[in-house]
């Protein structure tokens, strides 16, 4: 285990592409460059709030004992060795190209090389203004950063791709924020993330040199990406290789956000990993009732664009915005446009595939469709709580006949008494589910444990977290701890005290429900 203060960094982004050395902070285009350097700016009175022990582990990291690896972690100290900075990206937001962004809040300290030869980049989260600040400060709430730290580490454990936490450190500054930019700003605590990737590259760090027409920088950073990233990807076709690849991660991210009901709520192209990872956690949300139109960002209405049920329609939007990115290094469009025009099939495959494990069904056979639009649908017409409906189907007697039965059976999930349309609807798909589950060329107790292992028991709901981060506030961390141990066992009932629905006061409380973008 080696020390944050000790450790020899490694810079082979800064080292390899031309930056902005100046460490000028003012707001400004930064045309020719993929980064500029900058310092984090310190803050008061660093402490470490959390420490994720799992992640360090695994990077051989030690956990700090003096003040001055937390300094670390809060952006009061720079190793020698490190060399910060911003990287500079564009993207299309919410559908309209925003031209030049970058990281307004966050900055790549340096790489860390981990036992086993693999390199992360260690970014901070509201360690102070960048020239991509635009009119922001620079800085996180310790709000935002409670939900970014938790939830990024409660997807690692739910096992969708992800970045990871390493850290939350309190600034013992205070913050002017408008959680939902209507006019009522207010200070909140301050805090800092220190968040860990192998990389945070995005599809907007490509579109940002081919919108400039930098066709030697895209090129450059398109082979360097392949070389550090996809190595198994050689010869003359690799670029084309590459994008199928990224296609196909992004389709899976898709469907694993979709398997645990996860909203990201602001899927922009800046907000896309190029390694298929769920990065930059903002307005997101699990579902609580199944609603394909839920949002939980207000900057998404009334439009609703990156609703629950959009999110796989936008993956394939913003692939083909990195693939007109990607159009200069080809001749001609048309295998990127047969690359992008595969990610329906790809992305149905694994959908059908991860709703027959949730359903428990030994294998998907063409005639298994019906039933899995049936339940999408009946999901959507009785809206049941997402989490708890597939609990209780794990365990669901195959005996029940009545509707009132099975009306009965699900109470449990019920946001609302069911109306007799809707209690029909869940009848029909029981009756046509069970003998399907009966069906089943394995035994039941493997399909009950394909259905255990498919679905989570322990979702991070919004309320959960808006009570931990009301706590944390009041200088007390009950419930965050709690939170943090049991986010690690999510399927199991190891922690059922958060197995339940969301409660009446949470359904429009500020905070546990939606929020803006930059909350």
């Amino acid at each position: 285990m080696q020390s944050l203060l000790s450790k020899e960094y490694k810079n082979e982004f800064v080292q390899t592409f031309p930056g902005d050395d100046s460490g000028n902070n003012k707001p400004r285009q930064t045309p020719g460059v993929l980064y500029s350097k900058t310092i984090p700016t310190p803050v008061k009175l660093p402490v470490l709030l959390a420490w994720s022990e799992d992640l360090a582990q695994e990077l051989g990291i030690a956990k700090p004992e003096v003040q001055q690896e937390i300094d670390i972690l809060g952006g009061n100290h720079v190793t020698s060795s490190m060399q910060p900075y911003a990287a500079c990206y564009a993207g299309h937001q919410f559908g309209n190209w925003a031209g030049q962004l970058g990281d307004g809040r966050a900055m790549t300290l340096a790489e860390w090389e981990a036992p086993d030869g693999k390199t992360w980049e260690f970014q901070l989260k509201g360690g102070g203004p960048t020239p991509y600040s635009r009119r922001a400060d620079g800085r996180a709430v310790l709000r935002s950063s409670v939900r970014e730290y938790l939830m990024s580490e409660a997807m690692h454990h739910l096992g969708v791709p992800t970045t990871r936490a390493l850290s939350l450190v309190a600034t013992g500054e205070k913050i002017v924020r408008d959680m939902f930019y209507n006019g009522n700003p207010a200070y909140e605590p301050g805090a800092v993330v220190m968040r860990v990737a192998p990389s945070f590259l995005r599809f907007g760090s490509f579109e940002m040199p081919a919108a400039r027409k930098e066709l030697d920088n895209l090129r450059q950073l398109v082979d360097w990406t392949i070389d550090r990233y996809y190595p198994h990807l050689q010869g003359e076709g690799r670029i084309l290789a590459w994008f199928k690849e990224i296609v196909e991660k992004t389709a899976h991210l898709m469907v694993e956000w979709m398997r645990v009901g996860f909203v990201h709520g602001v899927m922009n192209t800046d907000n896309m990993s190029i390694l298929g990872l769920t990065i930059d956690y903002g307005p997101y949300s699990f579902l609580d009732n199944y609603d394909l139109r839920f949002t939980p960002n207000t900057t998404d209405l009334p439009g609703r664009r990156y609703a629950f049920g959009q999110q796989a329609t936008m993956g394939q939007w913003n692939l083909g915005c990195l693939a007109s990115a990607l159009a200069p290094l080809f001749s001609g469009t048309e295998e990127l446009v047969a690359a992008l025009e595969a990610y329906g099939d790809i992305f149905y495959q694994k959908y059908y595939t991860m709703l027959g494990n949730k359903l428990g069904l030994d294998e998907v056979k063409e005639e298994d469709l019906a039933l899995i639009m049936q339940v999408e649908k009946t999901l959507s017409t009785v809206q049941p709580d997402m989490t708890i409906f597939y609990q209780l189907l794990i365990d669901l007697p195959l005996n029940l006949q009545t509707e009132e039965e099975v009306t009965n059976y699900f109470k449990d999930s019920f946001y609302a008494e069911l109306h007799a349309t809707e209690r029909e609807a869940l009848h029909a798909f029981i009756t046509a589910y069970i003998p399907r589950i009966k069906a089943n060329t394995i035994p039941r107790e493997e399909a009950q444990e394909r259905m255990r292992v498919a679905n989570p028991r322990l979702i991070l709901r919004n309320y959960l977290l808006h009570q931990a981060i009301e706590e944390l506030e009041k200088g007390e961390d009950t419930l965050f701890k709690k939170l943090q141990v049991a986010l690690k066992t999510p399927y199991s009932k190891e922690h059922d005290e958060f197995f339940m629905k969301r409660p009446d006061w949470a359904s429009q409380k500020a905070g546990c429900s939606m929020l803006s973008c930059s909350s």
